[in-house]
């Protein structure tokens, strides 16, 4: 199963990595491939605890991230 994830480097210079299509599922680590392994497993967990309690996984619904420019004054 494939799922976005949206990576950020924080104020603090922490990579915090969200994952849109499963709300309330966040990580982060000092650096970007630590963010990556965090997340995974919290997806992971998220997915398993779904599984467990009957509840159907969600799946990323067809949602796209896009880039616009913006012009102010």
């Amino acid at each position: 199963m494939k799922v976005k994830i949206l990576l950020e480097k924080d104020e603090d210079g922490w990579w915090v990595a969200t994952v849109p299509s499963l709300p309330g599922v966040v990580s982060q680590g000092k650096t970007k491939p630590e963010a990556e392994k965090n997340v995974k497993e919290a997806i992971e967990l998220h997915l398993e605890t779904l599984l467990e309690s009957g509840l159907p996984l969600q799946k990323d619904k067809n949602k796209q991230i896009e880039f616009l420019d913006v012009s102010i004054g």
